[in-house]
């Protein structure tokens, strides 16, 4: 079974006056993550002036090589440079494919299992399907446009959606399901 990528959020808080010895560590340890195998990129948000909470948004191709570079020596050593200049905070925060339609505002809690999601994602996908036959395929086929375009009108109407809609609710109606 093919990984999918994954994304990490990292939350550091900078010791007061230490901002200048922290950016120059971000980036120097970005240069080498970017080494690894898999790495994708990492986004920094810098606080603002008076401010000393760093995130950083760190992704992956898949787990795997997350791992690996996590759990490096050479990992190991930057982060041990960062005695007196900041520590991390909160617990990180991982999520891979469809995961992010599973979140809870302002908590950090390990994602549903794929089960779950599996089962979630074709409660809201199976309506809208159902809805889509009824009332707008049979219209759709007629339409003289080329198969690519007309097979294009469901996912068009569907992804945003799920995203926007049917995936959040669901997980506000389902929460103590998903997240036991």
């Amino acid at each position: 079974m093919e990984e999918e990528p994954v994304t990490l959020l990292f939350t550091w808080d900078v010791a007061p006056g230490r901002r200048e010895a922290f950016e120059r560590w971000l980036y120097d340890v970005n240069a080498a993550a970017m080494k690894f195998s898999g790495h994708l990129g990492v986004t920094w948000l810098r606080p603002g002036e008076k401010e000393g909470r760093y995130f950083a948004i760190l992704r992956f191709t898949d787990v795997t090589s997350l791992k690996r570079w996590l759990n490096s020596d050479e990992r190991a050593t930057w982060v041990d440079r960062l005695d007196g200049i900041a520590t991390e905070a909160e617990p990180r925060v991982s999520t891979t494919g469809m995961e992010s339609w599973f979140s809870l505002p302002h908590c950090t809690v390990a994602p549903p299992s794929r089960w779950k999601t599996a089962l979630t994602s074709f409660v809201a996908v199976y309506p809208c399907v159902l809805l889509f036959q009824w009332l707008l395929a049979g219209r759709i086929a007629s339409l003289p446009l080329p198969l690519p375009l007309r097979a294009m009108t469901l996912p068009a109407m569907l992804s945003p959606l799920l995203t926007y809609a049917l995936m959040p609710l669901l997980s506000r109606v389902l929460r103590r399901w998903l997240y036991r």
